[in-house]
């Protein structure tokens, strides 16, 4: 399926690239070189935004070189290659981050970000200073902007009469993968599944062989990877409205001019804006496309679903590590 602008989207990038001032190519000719290592397929929302947006605003000094699929550096490695001076830029995750700095794991918590809206407010309030400083000064990667990936949804191979999911405790026994850090293991385990590390560029074979039972992730992904060729059912679980930040080497930042640094800010916003835009409008058209393809499309108890995963936070590890106030600050941003 091939994701294309719709005229309001369209409208947003004219309206976002128009905002950004062209600046000068160095006088020697010789762009800064912006190398961006995604898991994501060229197709993904994230990556289309970037290419059409964020490529031209910075192509006046700036040579943007994007790597799909995890052909330049393997999903999770992305931030420690900035860190060495290996890459200059990822679209990277909290659950990451977390791998990191475990206080990042607040933003990879079940049920806590309300929408898209709300995810933007929290990337711009003054709470996350201190976590955006602390990734900068400590790992030398900069945070530009905030990309709403989707609301994740449990994907299973199961027939709805083999196994149809309610509560949590439908869940127990399936073999669901989720991503290999310690926050996105928490949070499979939380909604009652056993989950199960895989890489994104396996989960596709995975779920064909039956190595896995399930996966979770937006409708988009699950579209634009073609998970719904090799499973049969989507409960639309909503239990991560899930987030990608646009990360750059806060080297390769520094050495820009202010001019420039302004530029490359304009252009991860607006980028940022248009996927957030192109997500949204496809998870409102996806179900039924769907459901033409065979997988059943349905809605479980989700009250059910955020009591049990909030209630498993309550007094872990992750939740020991948050800033005190951060959760109630969030929250306080909320509709």
């Amino acid at each position: 399926m091939t994701l294309k602008f719709t005229r309001r989207v369209a409208m947003a990038a004219l309206v976002a690239a128009s905002s950004i001032a062209a600046v000068p190519a160095f006088a020697d000719g010789h762009a800064i070189q912006l190398r961006m290592s995604t898991s994501g397929s060229e197709t993904d929302a994230r990556s289309v935004a970037l290419a059409e947006v964020f490529g031209p605003s910075v192509a006046g000094f700036a040579s943007y070189e994007p790597s799909y699929n995890a052909t330049l550096f393997d999903q999770g490695t992305e931030l420690d290659a900035i860190s060495r001076g290996n890459l200059e830029m990822s679209i990277t995750s909290a659950q990451e981050l977390a791998q990191f700095f475990p206080e990042f794991s607040i933003f990879a918590t079940g049920y806590v970000h309300q929408d898209a809206a709300h995810q933007v407010r929290v990337f711009n309030d003054p709470l996350m200073d201190p976590f955006k400083q602390t990734v900068e000064d400590e790992l030398g990667v900069k945070l530009l902007s905030v990309m709403y990936l989707g609301r994740r949804h449990v994907n299973l191979r199961q027939t709805r009469e083999e196994l149809d999911v309610q509560t949590p405790a439908d869940l127990a026994g399936v073999n669901l993968r989720m991503p290999g850090t310690d926050a996105w293991q928490f949070l499979g385990a939380a909604l009652g599944a056993a989950p199960t590390p895989m890489a994104f560029t396996e989960v596709y074979t995975g779920l064909s062989t039956g190595a896995i039972d399930g996966q979770d992730n937006p409708l988009p992904t699950v579209v634009d990877r073609k998970f719904y060729e090799v499973t049969n059912q989507i409960a639309l679980t909503s239990h991560l409205v899930d987030l990608n930040y646009i990360a750059i080497s806060a080297e390769t930042f520094n050495s820009m001019s202010p001019e420039q640094q302004l530029t490359v800010q304009r252009a991860a916003d607006a980028a940022a804006s248009v996927g957030r835009l192109r997500q949204l409008e496809l998870e409102n058209n996806l179900a039924a496309f769907l459901e033409e393809n065979g997988v059943e499309v349905y809605t479980p108890d989700t009250a059910a679903f955020r009591e049990h995963v909030q209630a498993q936070y309550v007094g872990s590890e992750f939740a020991a590590s948050w800033p005190e106030g951060a959760l109630d600050a969030i929250n306080a941003l909320g509709n």
